[in-house]
Parts: C-alpha cells; structure tokens; sequence
C-alpha cells in the first residue's frame, strides 16, 4: 500500500506542479529581471521581412486579413508577402487573387490546387522567400494566420528583438477578444492570457520560451527547418528546432494582435484534440530536449509541457488509485476519491445541465473547459498512435 500511496501523491504533484507550481516559480523568478532596454525603430535600419500565410477555404476572412497585411506600418521596401492557399474550394482563390496589392512587386499569391495541410505550404512558401530574400540571418520570416489580426507596429516591435544575434524567435500576444459567458470564450480567453503571462516568464528567464501560440511570431530564415508534412503543430516545430540550432526563442507583449476564437466548446474540443495529436508527434521527435531534466530547457519543457500532455494518465491514475485504498478501509483515501470524482464526472456533467437551462456559471465553466480538454488529450493521443499521414486539417468555425 505504500508504493500505491506514493504514486498516488506523485500523479498528484505532477498536475500541481505544471498548472499551479510552475506558473508561480516563474512569476517569481521574473521580479528578478529588469525590463528589458529595447532600441528605438529607425527606418534605415530595419531588416527584411517576408509575410507567410497559409489559407484553406477562408472566404470570410481573407481580404480582412489582406487588408490586416496591407496597413502595417513598415518599410515597403523591406517588406515582401507570400500567401498561398492550400487546395481551397470556396471562394478564397477568387477574392484573393483581386486583391489590388497583387500588383506590387512584394505581394504574391499562390492558389495550390492540391490539399496539402499547412505545413507543406509553408514550407513552399519559405522556399520561394528565401530564394527572393536569402536565408541570412538579417532576413525574418513572419509567420501568421488569417484568423489573426496584428496592430500596425507588430512588425517594428518583433523584428528590434533580433539585433541581439541569440535570438532566433520572437512571439506576439494574441488576445482572445472572445469573452462570452453562453460558452467558453472567458475561460479560453482566460487560459490564452495566463498562458502568455508564462511564456513571458520563461523569455526574461534564458530566453526558453516553450513554443509560441503559433498565429503570428517572427523567425529568423537561418534557424528555419522544413516542417514534416504529417505534422499537426508546424510552429512548436520550428521553435523547437531554434533551440536545436543554438537559438533563444521569447515573446513580447506588447506587439498585440486579436483573435476570435469559438466560445463552442465541441469546436474547440475538436483543435485541441488534433493539437494533442500534434504535440505527442513533437514530443517524440524532441525527446532528446528532455535530457538532462534539470537543464533550463528540460525543466521548462517538462514543467510547463509535457506535464499537462500526460495530464488524463494523472487523473485516471490518482482517481484508480484513490478507490483501491479508499477500499482498503482508509476513509481519508476514500473521501478524496469521492471529492475527486465529483470535481472530474459530477461537477461538469452539473454544468452541462444548467447550460441547457440558459443558467451559465464561470467556475463551474472553467472545470468543465479543463476536464473536457483532458479528454481531447486522449482523444489526440489516441490518433497519434494510429498514425498520422498528413498535416491537412479544418480551420475551426469562427465568427
């Protein structure tokens, strides 16, 4: 029973730690660093940029977004676009390609007509920037979706970071401007805001950044390697890759951008779960970044990764294990099975049922956001073990 009890705690301390433990070790380390002294943007020294945006069937957001493009606030000389569709269907090609700013030389459009998946196209599209733009490091590469919408100065406020030659990837922050309380906007909006707040953490720390959000960071076009086609989650690739190469990799707060993610829930079941998928697909290729576990990067992939990936084995763990001693005649054991249970099955299931009332509580909501996203874990798990052959997937549905 001792062996049990121990690994009852353990699965325990695994879910504290990355979700309560880590987030504060690293708040606290950030008092210890000042502010970081960042130059000035001066014209005549900014680098070159090239856009990348893969797009499939984004009929209702690709000229918004091509405007998006359009109004940022940077040199046009030392600014080029490269957006290519991926086997779109609907309208996406035919509003694209009458974009007025086709006619410049820096703008460029690509409608494949084959389905790919995303990183096949952004792998194509980096191809031809580099060919235009060389692979230097004083060439950035700013990849974004079209869901994504960046403030004007996004650009200016990314690229200053990479005057310091360590750095080899800079983050935006994305805001959720999703908040509705008849889903879970708030809690999604909630969880993306934390979720920034430690990635700023980790950057004042080292410059170990776990991976960015993936909507819209800059790359430097040396430490750029080709994302496998099969691959679900192309931007913790890359920034994986960028520490593999040397490279610091860190986020800035201030170059803001938006997004509107789905407040359904089953939507958003759905990306988590093909991002699950994805993940276990990096965690096996950099599983040699997890050695030895007390380097920085190990310490902050474990802590702030590869602990929530595992989360549904601590929960199914410490839930199995809580019942077998609660039955060995240890009422304590069998009160935190039952306290346990009720949180995991009887809370949410609690939730779903005023939901269908119209009564929606944000407590209740952020426990069933957390235990229906576990699911989508397994379920991610589940398809990375079967085996995945391409990197195509659906956008979610956004408003």
């Amino acid at each position: 029973m001792v062996l049990i009890e121990v690994f009852y705690w353990l699965s325990i301390l695994a879910l504290v730690h990355s979700y309560l433990f880590y987030p504060l070790y690293r708040y606290l380390r950030s008092t210890k660093f000042p502010a970081e002294n960042l130059p000035s943007f001066i014209e005549k020294d900014a680098l070159r940029i090239s856009v990348i945006m893969s797009a499939f069937n984004e009929e209702v957001f690709i000229l918004d977004k091509m405007d998006n493009l359009f109004e940022l606030d940077y040199p046009t000389d030392k600014i080029d676009f490269y957006i290519g569709s991926d086997g779109s269907f609907d309208r996406t090609n035919e509003l694209a390609a009458q974009y007025p700013a086709l006619e410049n030389d820096n703008w460029h459009f690509f409608p494949f007509s084959e389905r790919r998946g995303k990183p096949a196209v952004i792998n194509e599209l980096i191809d031809k920037a580099l060919n235009n733009g060389g692979g230097d490091p004083n060439h950035l590469l700013l990849i974004t979706d079209v869901s994504v919408f960046m403030e004007p100065d996004v650009p200016k406020k990314l690229m200053r970071h990479f005057f310091n030659p360590e750095i080899g990837l800079v983050d935006s922050f994305i805001m959720n401007t999703n908040d509705r309380a008849d889903g879970i906007g708030m809690q999604e909006k909630s969880y993306i805001s934390l979720e920034a707040k430690i990635k700023h953490w980790e950057s004042l720390d080292g410059g170990l950044m776990i991976g960015p959000f993936g909507g819209c960071y800059m790359l430097r076009s040396d430490y750029f390697t080709k994302v496998p086609d099969n691959y679900l989650v192309d931007d913790f690739f890359i920034a994986m890759e960028v520490f593999r190469k040397g490279g610091l990799a860190i986020n800035d707060l201030s170059a803001v951008c938006t997004e509107s993610n789905s407040s359904d829930i089953l939507e958003e079941f759905k990306r988590k779960s093909r991002i699950s998928a994805g993940n276990f697909q990096n965690l096996v290729t950099f599983k040699d970044l997890l050695w030895p576990p007390f380097s920085k990067l190990a310490f902050n992939f474990i802590s702030h990764k590869v602990l929530r990936w595992l989360g549904p084995l601590f929960i199914v763990t410490f839930t199995l294990l809580g019942l077998i001693l609660g039955l060995s005649g240890n009422l304590f054991y069998f009160t935190l099975f039952l306290i346990s249970t009720l949180t995991i099955i009887a809370i949410p299931l609690f939730d779903f049922y005023l939901e269908g009332l119209g009564v929606h509580n944000r407590y209740l909501r952020f426990l069933r956001y957390f235990v229906v996203m576990n699911i989508a874990i397994v379920k991610g798990f589940i398809r990375f073990l079967k085996g995945i052959k391409s990197g195509a997937w659906d956008p979610p549905k956004r408003k």
